[in-house]
Order: structure tokens, then C-alpha cells, then sequence
């Protein structure tokens, strides 16, 4: 037995719940900001979209470095990653995402990114309500490929195959 990919699995899980608790935070922000017009709930939304992003990017780099066996090098290391999760590696392992959840992940990525390097009150408004529009049907998409995964994962720990 794989003990290794077991705790993957494990730690893949326990994520999905922290990852499913920041959409909710950003959605509860959004709801907030609406309600009150008040632009400081959208640092929070940011904040919590950027956390949806950087919860499940972990995630990535601990199936590229436990599953893959390496992390993407260079200065677009994090779209390189992304991209991978979105390939299947033959005797390897599936795609652990599908293409339209990584098209759907980029731009959480980019917005990630933005938050990093621009000040919060610069945001622009409409490109916030976009993500949160998008993000419950996007988390429900990752949550499903991300156990499907778990799934894989747990068979091939049980028959060390990996």
C-alpha cells in the first residue's frame, strides 16, 4: 500500500471543504457589497478569490511534486502548472482536470495575480462580479474532478501500481 498517496487523497479532500468555505466567504462578501454599496467588502471578496485560487494551485503542486514527481520551472510556472493538471500522463495518472475547468481556473489565476500586484481598490468591479458569478458552478466542477481524482488515487494506493 502507497501510504504516500493515501495522505494525497487525504489532503485533497480536507482542502475541497477550505476551498468550498473561501467561495462561500467571497459569495457572502459580494451579497454584502451589493447590499450596502460599502467597497470595503470587495477587498474581502478579493481576498477569499484569491484564496479559492491559491488553495487549489497547493493542491497542484502536491500532485506535480507526489504523483508527477516535479514542479514546473520558469517565470510562468504557474500557468504551466495549471496547464498540466489539464494533461493526462500515460501509466501515470488522468488529467486531474478537464480543459474547460482549466480555461474556467485561468482566470482565477490571473485575478490571483492581480491581487498580489495592484491595490485593492483599483479592482474593477465588473471583472469581480464575473468570477463570482462563475464561482459556484466552477467550484462544483473542480470539486467533481478533484474526487474523481481521490478516486484514482485511493485504487492506486491499494494496489501500488504508482
Amino acid at each position: 500500500m502507497n501510504e504516500r498517496l493515501l495522505q494525497l487523497s487525504d489532503r485533497i479532500s480536507d482542502e475541497l471543504r477550505e476551498l468550498e468555505h473561501a467561495a462561500r466567504r467571497a459569495q457572502e462578501g459580494w451579497y454584502r457589497f451589493k447590499q450596502s454599496s460599502d467597497e470595503l467588502y470587495l477587498d474581502g471578496v478579493a481576498l477569499n478569490l484569491h484564496s479559492f485560487y491559491g488553495g487549489l494551485e497547493r493542491l497542484f503542486e502536491l500532485i506535480a511534486t507526489a504523483v508527477d514527481g516535479s514542479l514546473p520551472q520558469g517565470a510562468n510556472w504557474h500557468q504551466i502548472l495549471l496547464e498540466k493538471m489539464a494533461k493526462e500522463f500515460p501509466g501515470i495518472r488522468p488529467a486531474v482536470i478537464s480543459e474547460s475547468t482549466r480555461e474556467a481556473l485561468d482566470e482565477y489565476r490571473g485575478f490571483r495575480h492581480m491581487v498580489r500586484h495592484v491595490y485593492t481598490f483599483r479592482f474593477d468591479v465588473s471583472k469581480l462580479q464575473g468570477l463570482i458569478e462563475k464561482v459556484p458552478k466552477v467550484f462544483a466542477q473542480v470539486q467533481l474532478e478533484l474526487q474523481a481524482f481521490v478516486t484514482f488515487l485511493k485504487q492506486y494506493a491499494i494496489s501500488d501500481d504508482i
